[in-house]
């Protein structure tokens, strides 16, 4: 139907259209494509313990949070259960 040339033109298109595609994206990423203050600052994020003192510091305050969060939850249960035999009576 349409010959040589047309099946040259889609063969030109198939190869340039990915290449023209990353190459617009992937020039001057810095300059087009950043959003400010999109990562914390490295002094915000979480700091992975490496000290033997430190890394029992933070064990004991996650059990402690975990610890706190069970305690809350079992008396949110009480407190549900309550409610529950008070509508049953």
């Amino acid at each position: 139907m349409g010959g040589a040339n047309l099946e040259i033109f889609k063969f030109g298109m198939y190869i340039m259209f990915p290449i023209g595609w990353m190459y617009y994206f992937g020039t001057n990423l810095e300059s087009r494509f950043t959003v400010p203050d999109f990562w914390p600052a490295p002094e915000k994020t979480h700091r992975i313990p490496f000290e033997r003192e430190e890394m029992k510091a933070e064990l004991d305050r996650l059990k402690a949070q975990r610890q706190e969060r069970k305690a809350r939850r079992l008396e949110e249960l009480a407190q549900q259960k309550e409610r529950e035999e008070s509508k049953s009576d």
